[in-house]
């Protein structure tokens, strides 16, 4: 313990280095592109009323869901490749029979981050999640540093979740005596060709996601059902054969190991944060969404905790070692086969519908980014017919299909936790300094114990940030670089805000044609095409 303590003081001081010089890096951008003018306006913010008064060009998106469906969409998100796979991982390498704990941890963490999202969720009813928050809260240069980490999260989401989707199809077409060829499900780092039934599903989802909101929720609904169906019957067949036994040790790799267990199981939560990305197809957006992203955290924390009881009671937890499909191992380690069976059906529904929700939100971000003339106006475009962002969705399917063909799974998932836990340490920084900034606006739904709650979300994901591999840091570093150099050469100077705003001060060639509302922002996007 106290060797992990020391590390993660040494990475502590290494990283505070980093985003120095990070700092240093951005200033010397500021310098290049447009000295000390430009640093004042990458800290610009944008008010509510613009962001919701953008909520409805090309007439704006379906408002259909209520609780119900978000609370679906959230569970459709958030129950998959964790539950399913990451259980056996965790229990045998880290955590042993102590996995209710790690779960309690990472729920915890959750929570407080969730929390923090409800109350931006109800204020700023808009479809960009954490980057609408960091935008009203922080200003565009950190609303783009939240955008782009989305950005990586999601996609990476997507590509990790299509490959175990694919591993689970291969496995249920051998047991029906269909041997689909090694070099076309596999990547070619691990001696294949590529990953066609994984690209295959990324396309099939993004399909449903452009017909409609009510089309995709509806299929969620029917697969969550199915996977709930599933886990249910593990947790009523699996109870009578728990053993105590198994229990002990409970802590065999000491309280390192509990965190670390937590920082990978982590994974298994991730999703809550999807439901805000649906905001702007939400009937009563006030009341339905923090109540979509409490419940879905609590009903899924339930199950995780149950689950994880009976699966190391039912096993020894270092037999897990041995499987990549832990709770279909511990049925059949007890006789039943069929149950097996009905849990790699549940497994592929809990994917599925993690697709679906995942490959929502990631259009929707780069819908609202391109909107803000972040990233090219060219995908922050709803299509008339099915009022979805069918351009940023296709661009969402070539990019991740690609990775889920080409890439091992390995390299993908572990980007994924670092991505979504960056973004919910702003989102509760966030919390903090509206709450300090702007007192009088209204909140629908408030946050309880400010600055408490988000003081401790803020430390929980630092602690989990601190417990990845150090490669994940440094390739989390890399992306964010990457990302700057992308702002300062094309963002900023693009950004809608940016020219609304010279306009008002008459910097601007184009003049508003009186009576027309939407004058200003025509008048601005045929700015940002002669850019």
């Amino acid at each position: 313990m106290y060797l992990s303590i020391k590390t993660a003081m040494a990475r502590i001081q290494k990283y505070g280095l980093v985003l120095l010089s990070l700092r240093h890096c951005g200033l010397f951008a500021l310098k290049n592109v447009g000295g000390v003018h430009m640093g004042k306006n990458m800290f610009r913010t944008k008010s509510i009323s613009e962001f919701i008064s953008e909520t409805k060009q090309d007439g704006g998106m379906n408002r259909v869901l209520g609780t119900f469906g978000l609370t679906m969409l959230g569970i459709g998100c958030i129950i998959g490749t964790g539950i399913f796979v990451l259980t056996g991982i965790a229990a045998a390498n880290y955590s042993g029979p102590a996995l209710i704990i790690s779960f309690i941890i990472a729920a915890l963490a959750c929570g407080c981050a969730a929390l923090c999202y409800s109350e931006f969720a109800a204020m700023v009813p808009v479809a960009g999640s954490a980057y609408t928050y960091g935008y009203v809260a922080l200003g565009e240069f950190w609303a783009w540093i939240i955008g782009w980490d989305l950005i990586l999260e999601y996609t990476l989401a997507l590509s990790a979740v299509s490959i175990g989707w694919s591993g689970y199809f291969s496995n249920i077409m051998s047991n029906l005596g269909i041997v689909l060829p090694q070099a076309l499900v596999t990547a070619p780092e691990e001696g294949g060709l590529v990953n066609i039934p994984a690209m295959a599903i990324i396309w099939i989802i993004s399909l449903i996601n452009m017909k409609g909101i009510t089309q995709s929720s509806f299929v969620n609904n029917v697969i969550v059902i199915i996977k709930l169906a599933v886990v249910a019957l593990f947790i009523a067949l699996g109870v009578s054969h728990v053993e105590a036994s198994n229990w002990t040790p409970f802590m065999p790799y000491g309280w390192a190991g509990v965190f670390t267990g937590a920082s990978i199981i982590f994974f298994a939560y991730i999703g809550f944060d999807a439901v805000s990305t649906a905001a702007e197809e939400v009937k009563n957006p006030q009341k339905d969404l923090p109540r979509g992203i409490i419940l879905s955290l609590i009903i899924c924390t339930i199950l995780y905790i149950a689950v994880s009881a009976i699966l190391t009671g039912m096993v020894p937890y270092l037999q897990f070692k041995t499987t990549a499909a832990p709770v279909a191992f511990a049925l059949q380690s007890v006789g039943y086969h069929w149950g097996a069976a009905a849990v790699s059906v549940g497994a592929i529904c809990g994917l599925t519908s993690v697709l679906l929700v995942m490959c929502l939100g990631q259009s929707r971000i780069l819908f609202v980014m391109s909107r803000d003339g972040l990233l090219p106006k060219f995908f922050g475009h709803i299509n008339a017919k099915t009022k979805t962002p069918v351009r940023s969705s296709l661009l969402v399917a070539v990019i991740s299909s690609i990775l889920a063909g080409f890439v091992p799974i390995g390299i993908v998932a572990e980007m994924v936790n670092i991505g979504t836990l960056a973004a919910f340490i702003i989102v509760s920084a966030s919390v903090i300094i509206l709450r300090k900034k702007a007192p009088e606006k209204e909140r629908p739904f408030k946050c309880p114990f400010v600055p408490v709650i988000p003081a401790l979300s803020i430390i929980f994901c630092g602690i989990l940030v601190i417990m990845l591999p150090a490669v994940t840091q440094l390739r989390f570093v890399v992306w964010l670089v990457i990302g700057l150099g992308i702002y300062f050469g094309y963002g900023y100077r693009h950004s809608l805000l940016s020219r609304m705003r010279q306009m008002k001060r008459g910097e601007g060639a184009v003049t508003a044609v009186p009576g027309k509302e939407e004058a200003v922002g025509k008048g601005v996007s045929t700015m940002s095409h002669h850019h």
